[in-house]
């Protein structure tokens, strides 16, 4: 029988929809009925991920876009469900993730007179005002769906709105009668519902800005999510040793540009001083870029221009927000970085300035090297900074590292220092616990790649690693995971005491965020989901233990777990 929930399942794949992920409920009989129907028959549908959480759900879709570029589908059900997908909706929202969300509804009639109407006591509690509503302000589109008449318009409608710039989440809902509803099939033709062509740098905008970076004696290009494009890596290190222009990232989600380009000078977080390079350029473009810099720490001179490429220029999400560029453009960052190169061809250079602000990147560039190299000499005990170099020996050419260290981003980008776009990812929003999940979608979107998640012990945690590894070894993703362990959460404390420098916080002995004592980290993964667990906590036992971890990685095919017992 073709139903609405046929139509559903034919548009996700309509849509070039591989995996669903999916947490089912007494909402989708009529879904379950379909997928089955459609195996039977032969008929496509997408690959059905059972998801013990559904925020996890949702960091597997996360990662899986992050790779692959393409967008997947999470089922889940009812208001339970929605609300439980968590900080997983605002780090899709904030990072820009097209993703497909749907969920089922209460069933709207309970004396039997449609197919699907109430038959447990769950749907009368589970029937809320505006379900829609729990996660509107994070959603790019949602609606209901109330007929199969329409049910793929819908879909396509919902996706134009993921897959179009800025992109993000799409949220539908469907009642269990309208799933249930017999309909004619739906045909559509999919060349009409493509996305909205990214904007493009008008000719004279570019040849503006072309004139402006020629012209500046410091140009310097902050980025963020540059990369998310891997094609815009190559166009941005092309432009910057054309005009000369140095490039820092702030809060990177994704490799921008490698580390071992003479124009990368280094990335910032939260970091508590200004960064020099920021601090002497008189000339700023920002681009794909959602916090360039934090005023009260790290500002540009006030003599700077400063010039501002995103897609989304006016942060339409974000309540409080401005830079105070002296032009704002939307633009796609690939396509107007290459029409500001273009231009920049046209004009007339002089070679000697040009040849001065390479040599002086260039020279930026080595000395920040050469002082992340010593760190690894500095100190005593088990430092972040020795592990990643020691994890970075053990990379291959297809490495994939998910990094939530959060209090240890920086360091761990800077340390395992990528090369390759698309090789480091970062969350993109602040809801903590995506690196397992996206550990698995990238697993998935690139089977043949070695994946590695490195998380703090409080946010290994948010993970939900019980649900994380069952899903590991249930579909044959494994990965690595390292648990960066602190004793407990840093970033709280590094927060209190950037407000309260003197305060009683900065003198007590204990501020509640300690782990002690500590869970075994590796024994959760094992338990769940067969994975192996191994601890480390000296310096000279780092490659022994390394080596040992990958071996069980790519010889046993399962997942991982190194504790490091930082200190």
């Amino acid at each position: 029988m073709y139903t609405t929930a046929t139509a559903f399942l034919e548009a996700l794949v309509e849509q070039g929809i591989t995996h669903a992920f999916v947490n089912l409920g007494s909402d989708h009989p009529g879904l379950v009925e379909a997928i089955a129907e459609a195996r039977a028959n032969g008929r496509a549908v997408p690959t059905i991920v059972t998801c013990p959480n559904e925020m996890v759900a949702l960091t597997i879709a996360h990662g899986h876009t992050q790779i692959s570029g393409q967008p997947q589908a999470v089922i889940i059900h009812v208001e339970c469900g929605t609300q439980a997908l968590a900080g997983a909706v605002h780090n899709a929202a904030k990072a820009r993730i097209p993703v497909l969300i749907f969920a089922g509804s209460s069933p709207f009639t309970q004396d039997g007179e449609m197919l699907g109407s109430r038959n447990e006591f769950i749907q009368w509690i589970q029937d809320v005002h505006d379900q829609r509503g729990l996660v509107r302000g994070y959603m790019r589109y949602d609606n209901e769906i109330r007929t199969g008449a329409n049910v793929k318009q819908l879909v396509h409608r919902a996706m134009q709105f993921a897959r179009s710039d800025p992109k993000g989440p799409v949220y539908l809902m469907a009642p269990r009668e309208v799933l249930e509803a017999p309909c004619e099939p739906v045909s559509v033709d999919m060349a009409r519902w493509q996305p909205v062509t990214p904007c493009a740098l008008a000719a004279q905008d570019a040849r503006f800005l072309a004139e402006r970076l020629v012209k500046a004696k410091r140009p310097l290009i902050v980025t963020s999510y540059l990369g998310r494009n891997p094609a815009a890596v190559d166009v941005l290190a092309a432009l910057c040793a054309q005009v000369g222009a140095g490039m820092v990232e702030s809060v990177p989600s994704y490799v921008n540009l490698p580390h071992n380009n003479p124009f990368y000078l280094g990335n910032y977080w939260n970091n508590p001083e200004q960064n020099p390079d920021l601090a002497a350029a008189d000339l700023v473009l920002v681009v794909d870029c959602d916090v360039p810099w934090i005023p009260i720490k790290n500002t540009p001179s006030e003599a700077a221009e400063i010039y501002h490429i995103d897609i989304d220029p006016l942060k339409e999400q974000m309540p409080l927000w401005y830079i105070e560029p002296h032009r704002s453009f939307r633009a796609d960052a690939a396509q107007a970085l290459q029409a500001i190169g273009d231009a920049a061809a046209a004009l007339d250079t002089d070679a000697a300035a040009l040849a001065e602000k390479t040599g002086h990147y260039a020279a930026r560039s080595a000395a920040r090297r050469a002082r992340v190299a010593q760190e690894v000499f500095a100190g005593e005990g088990l430092t972040i900074a020795r592990l990643m170099a020691a994890l970075r020996e053990q990379f291959d050419g297809q490495t994939i590292v998910m990094n939530e260290g959060i209090t240890n981003y920086q360091p761990v980008f800077d340390h395992l220092a990528p090369v390759r776009a698309g090789s480091m990812f970062a969350s993109g929003g602040g809801s903590l616990g995506w690196n397992g999940g996206a550990a698995i979608g990238a697993k998935l979107a690139n089977p043949e790649a070695t994946v590695i998640a490195v998380s703090g012990d409080g946010c290994y945690m948010f993970t939900v690693p019980s649900s994380v590894h069952w899903i590991a070894r249930r579909y044959a993703t494994p990965f690595l995971q390292v648990v960066l362990n602190n004793d407990g959460w840093n970033a709280p404390r590094h927060s209190a005491l950037a407000v309260h420098p003197d305060g009683h916080a900065s003198k007590a002995a204990d501020l509640d965020l300690s782990f002690t004592p500590a869970p075994d980290y590796g024994a959760i993964a094992a338990a769940s989901g067969g994975a192996a667990s191994f601890v480390v906590d000296r310096e000279s036992d780092l490659a022994t233990v390394l080596g040992d971890a990958f071996a069980v990685l790519k010889n046993e095919r399962r997942a991982v777990v190194v504790e490091a017992r930082l200190g």
